[in-house]
């Protein structure tokens, strides 16, 4: 029997530092004779447990003359499960906290500890019962029985995972995703659990409560090929098909391989565009998936969700053989089927089933596709190109790339597709940080194009109805050159959409003093401005005649009209008024509709916005794209 007088010899005192843990704290405790160690039986290997480490040991409690006061061994009248815990994560006394870490797989050892080094500690973290000897000196006799490293699953260690066998990838599967898995289980004790399954792998759809929590929660930090033991205490043991009952059960080790799972997005959240991927792709995701903008080949086969699985296309049949050619970002196909063929990699094939609203009710409707159908598309990627990068490119090189993407963007915008435009010059705009012209004319051209694309964002922002960024937006090219008469027209239209009259007025006047040529668009400008805030104020004084006129404690009654009609306005839940008018707007010589009504408005226009939009209908809301 080998002895070591002082196991705690070798810590030293320390200082604090800001990083100190509350073990660190607790081990200035530790005095010369406060903890004695005795190896009974060596332990192989040269390697000891660390923090981190999960430690499996068998515990019996004596007092010095030998009377056992505490054990986890059956013999002894324990329950015959080993204690588990991690190193620097679990509850410790500060005996084993210290004397563990010295020991070797398999080592048995005596650790003599004085009372202040386990259960009469000071602010002790571990509790025990009343009857407990915590002010005596006691001998702990442990067996290391094993340590290895773990993943901390949840912060309470309820369930911890020991991978076995490395991944072959690294996606994790996650909500809605078909897992294929063995798994069979223990109790904490080692006895064998009955799972209701056969020698077959289990088949489950994640995030359906299909497994127990914890042994979902484990899987759902696993990779394809992984093996692991999964250790899920009884909290995180909820009742599911898989095991019948775990009534008396504290604690199971679920083993587990992942041999496949299939990747089901529910792609808007709401349960409406879901993509099952039927047969897997090359590559990683989502590396390896056409996330930006790319040149696609696809092979495609559209169905009505009907009885009949009715196809309405089929590029294999209907496009000669031939697979569909397209670049993403440019709206030439449904919104749904963009996005998911966004996540594909190159040779998946995916079934994706839309609803009407991202397949053809807002697209091009094929004749054989009904008006508000949900369909389903069998897609097949089978391959994609990225985009032209500038890297390498001269400056004019550059340009006339940024020209094709700019009419892109232009066409886009006047297609309605504003966010797709606004894509568009953004990703232009984000190059550009990494273009450097070389000379004068080459820096005026640049700086006139970011100017240009800077307009356009913000034509798109009014259009989308956010006019406090179309305003910011503005505010950049301002801040390069504030005289640009058109971010001041722009920027003024921006502010009579939001209803800021006062600073509209102000871009429009000075317009007038910078340039001459705009004084008849600004005149146009400021006549309807003040147009618009008569016919504002004239509803609102008709709108609230005599509502103010009565006595404290008197309530006006609602007016009527010639007809006899109430004309109070119907108030909104959020406190705002309906819209007068329908919201649409002029491009040119094209109406277009406008966006949601924007989301801050000025202090006038919060009591009175049923004016906002008057102004849309004399015309003066011109948004051209440059």
């Amino acid at each position: 029997m080998a002895v070591v007088k002082d196991a705690d010899q070798s810590h030293k005192k320390k200082t604090a530092t800001p990083s100190e843990s509350e073990d660190d704290k607790r081990r200035k405790k530790m005095v010369p004779g406060g903890l004695m160690k005795a190896v009974i039986r060596p332990g192989g290997g040269d390697v000891m447990p660390s923090d981190g480490d999960q430690v499996v040991y068998h515990s019996t409690v004596r007092t010095l003359d030998g009377v056992v006061v505490q054990s986890t061994r059956s013999e002894f009248g324990g329950k015959g499960t080993p204690i588990r815990q991690v190193l620097g994560k679990s509850k410790m006394i500060l005996g084993l906290l210290e004397g563990i870490p010295t020991m070797l797989k398999g080592e048995v050892a005596v650790l003599k500890m004085k009372p202040e080094l386990h259960y009469g500690e000071d602010d002790c973290p571990v509790s025990v019962s009343d009857s407990f000897p915590k002010d005596a000196e006691l001998n702990f006799e442990i067996e290391l029985i094993e340590f290895s490293k773990v993943k901390v699953i949840t912060e309470d260690l309820g369930v911890l995972k020991k991978v076995t066998q490395e991944a072959q990838s690294w996606e994790n599967p996650r909500d809605l995703y078909e897992v294929k898995a063995r798994i069979s289980a223990k109790s904490g004790d080692g006895q064998s659990l009955q799972l209701r399954t056969t020698d077959e792998p289990i088949l489950f759809t994640f995030g359906k409560s299909e497994v127990p929590k914890g042994l979902e929660m484990g899987i759902g930090t696993m990779s394809r090929g992984e093996k692991a033991v999964i250790y899920v205490t009884s909290q995180y043991l909820s009742q599911s098909p898989l095991i019948p009952s775990f009534d008396g059960i504290e604690e199971v080790h679920f083993e587990v391989e992942l041999i496949h799972f299939i990747q089901v997005r529910d792609v808007l959240g709401d349960g409406r565009l879901i993509k099952r991927r039927i047969k897997d792709g090359k590559g990683e995701f989502p590396m390896d998936c056409p996330l930006q903008d790319s040149r696609l080949r696809v092979h495609y086969k559209g169905m009505l969700i009907d009885k009949e699985k009715t196809v309405f296309y089929d590029t294999r049949v209907d496009n000669h053989g031939q697979p569909l050619e397209f670049s993403s970002g440019e709206g030439l196909v449904p919104e749904g089927f963009e996005m998911c063929v966004r996540l594909m990699l190159p040779e998946e094939i995916s079934l994706v089933t839309c609803p009407p609203d991202y397949a053809y009710d807002k697209f091009t409707r094929p004749a054989n596709v009904p008006e508000g159908a949900h369909v389903q598309w069998e897609i097949e990627l089978l391959g994609f190109e990225m985009l032209k990068d500038w890297t390498g490119m001269d400056f004019r090189a550059i340009m006339d790339d940024v020209e094709k993407t700019k009419s892109t963007g232009n066409r886009l915008f006047k297609e309605g597709k504003y966010a797709l435009a606004k894509a568009k010059y953004d990703k232009i705009l984000r190059e550009f940080n990494h273009v450097n012209p070389q000379d004068d004319e080459e820096g005026k051209e640049f700086a006139n194009t970011r100017s240009l694309l800077n307009l356009n964002v913000a034509a798109c922002y009014l259009k989308m109805g956010d006019c406090r960024k179309s305003i910011e937006t503005c505010n950049k090219v301002l801040e390069a050159n504030p005289v640009h008469v058109k971010a001041l027209y722009r920027r003024g239209m921006a502010y009579m959409e939001a209803g800021d009259y006062d600073e509209a007025s102000s871009d429009f006047n000075k317009m007038i003093t910078i340039d001459k040529s705009s004084e008849a668009n600004a005149k146009a400008a400021l006549l309807k401005l003040k147009q618009t805030e008569q016919e504002v104020e004239k509803k609102a004084r008709k709108q609230f005649k005599g509502l103010f006129d009565k006595k404290p404690g008197e309530i006006s009654e609602v007016g009527l009209d010639d007809k006899g009609n109430e004309t109070r306005e119907k108030i909104l839940d959020d406190g705002a008024h309906e819209p007068l008018i329908s919201n649409h707007e002029k491009d040119g010589d094209e109406d277009a509709p406008a966006g949601p009504p924007p989301a801050r408005m000025g202090s006038f226009s919060r009591l009175w916005t049923g004016g906002l939009n008057l102004f849309k209908s004399l015309g003066v809301n011109r948004c051209s794209i440059l």
